[in-house]
C-alpha cells in the first residue's frame, strides 16, 4: 500500500486519511491519560488558548511541553502522569510538534494520533475500515525524526495484515535523537522511565480518532476489536 510520509512542513494538501505520530511523548502521554481516566483531549495551538479553554470550563485541566507553569495541571511526561486520577475529565493538551501535527490535518475526514502504545490498535482501526494508503504525519524534528518514522512505518507495515516483528522499529526507536536527550535528562518534564514507557508496544487497546467538535479539535479513545480500554 502506497503511504505517503510526511513532515508537518511538507503539508500542503488535505489528506483524506492522516495519522500523526509523536513517540516521544506528545501521543504516548495521551494514550497514557486515557488510561487514566480522562474522557477526551482538546488539541491547543498555544500554551495562551491552553489555559483560555481551562479557565473558561470548570473541571478542565491544562498539559503543555517543559517544566511545570502556573496555570497548568501536569506536564508531557508519561511517567509522571501514569500514576494520576483524570477519571471523567477533559485534558487540554500543547505540545511542540505532536499537537502542531494533528491540528494541520484537522480538517481531513479521517484524523488519528498514534504511538508506539497504540499502534497496533491504529493498524487495525485503518484495516477494518479500508482506509488506503494513509499520510502519516512524523511531526518530530520536521519530519526527519527516526522514532516517529520507525512508528509509522511499523503501523504501516501491520496494516497490511499478517505478523509483523516489532523489535527493528523499537531498536531504530531507541537510538533516535530524541530517545538520547530524554534519558540524558535533556528535555525538561522528565521522568527516568519515560524513553521505556515511549517504546511498550501495544500498552492500551485503543486507537484515538480526533475529530471536530464544534469549533475545537478533540481527541478521543476508540475501542478496537471489542476490546475494553
Amino acid at each position: 500500500m502506497d503511504h505517503r510520509f510526511v513532515g508537518i512542513p511538507e503539508l500542503t494538501d488535505v489528506p483524506r486519511v492522516a495519522v500523526v505520530v509523536d513517540v516521544m511523548r506528545a501521543f504516548t502521554v495521551a494514550a497514557w491519560a486515557f488510561s487514566r481516566g480522562v474522557e477526551r483531549i482538546v488539541l491547543a495551538s498555544t500554551e495562551s488558548e491552553a489555559l483560555a479553554l481551562k479557565e473558561g470550563r470548570p473541571g478542565w485541566l491544562a498539559l503543555k511541553d517543559g517544566a511545570p507553569a502556573a496555570g497548568f495541571d501536569a506536564v508531557n511526561s508519561p511517567g509522571l502522569l501514569r500514576s494520576r486520577d483524570f477519571t471523567g475529565r477533559t485534558l487540554v493538551q500543547k505540545t511542540t510538534a505532536g499537537t502542531v501535527g494533528a491540528l494541520a490535518v484537522a480538517n481531513a475526514p479521517l484524523v488519528l494520533c498514534a504511538s508506539f502504545v497504540v499502534a497496533g490498535p491504529t493498524a487495525r482501526f485503518l484495516r477494518a475500515k479500508d482506509a488506503g494508503p494513509v499520510t502519516f504525519v512524523v511531526t518530530g524534528e520536521g519530519g526527519r525524526a527516526d522514532e516517529d518514522l520507525a512508528c509509522a512505518e511499523y503501523i504501516g507495515q501491520c496494516m497490511a495484515g499478517g505478523d509483523v516483528e516489532a523489535a527493528p522499529y523499537l531498536h531504530r526507536a531507541r537510538a533516535s535523537r530524541a530517545a538520547a536527550e530524554l534519558a540524558g535528562g535533556l528535555r525538561s518534564g522528565y521522568h527516568p522511565d519515560d524513553v521505556d514507557l515511549c517504546l511498550e508496544i501495544d500498552r492500551f487497546p485503543f486507537a484515538m480518532v480526533a475529530r471536530r467538535e464544534e469549533s475545537l479539535t478533540v481527541l478521543r479513545p476508540v475501542v478496537v476489536n471489542g476490546t475494553a480500554s
